[in-house]
């Protein structure tokens, strides 16, 4: 299956010699990628990459932007979210048998590929997917939750367990 919004490069294509592409995701594709990642709108996915070989790998590093909207988990109404980030990866060959290692938070993601197609649309969507916030919040969405019974963090770990006792020791 096509990912919604794919641009493939072909390894046989790509040189040690840095070579520079943008992207933009059509109406179309946003309107995809909103049903994957289960947004309210993206308005535009664009983004300014370079690619090179690098060894038996490929690197990708470039920038994205995307404008658009997630639902508020306790409200249902839009989050308007613009998202601006470096991207750094490196794909490897899926039969690659190198030694697993260890990358520091510095150090550029990992994907895997066939060794004969990247894509550096797919590549740019994931990265959106996972600057997503898990869990938006609206303006007002506080006192939604709050009118469910829902806790704050510090009221719902091990102390705010104490201080609910303390109250409940309190009325007796």
């Amino acid at each position: 299956m096509t990912p919604e919004f794919s641009r493939t490069v072909r390894a046989d294509q790509i040189g040690i010699a840095p070579q520079s592409i943008q992207i933009s995701a059509t109406a179309e594709e946003c309107a995809l990628l909103v049903r994957r990642f289960g947004l309210a709108t993206l308005d535009s996915l664009t983004a300014s990459l370079t690619y090179m070989q690098e060894g038996a790998a490929v690197r990708l590093k470039g920038q994205y932007a995307a404008t658009l909207a997630q639902i508020c988990v306790a409200t249902g109404g839009n989050v308007p979210v613009t998202l601006s980030e470096a991207l750094d990866i490196r794909f490897e060959r899926e039969e690659s048998e190198a030694a697993e290692i260890e990358l520091s938070p510095d150090d550029c993601d990992v994907l895997p590929y066939d060794g004969k197609m990247i894509d550096l649309g797919e590549a740019v969507a994931q990265s959106v997917a996972l600057a997503l916030n898990p869990y938006p919040r609206a303006a007002g969405a506080e006192d939604v939750l709050r009118k469910v019974g829902v806790l704050r963090e510090d009221e719902a770990g091990a102390f705010g367990a104490l201080a609910g006792l303390r109250d409940q020791l309190n009325r007796s």
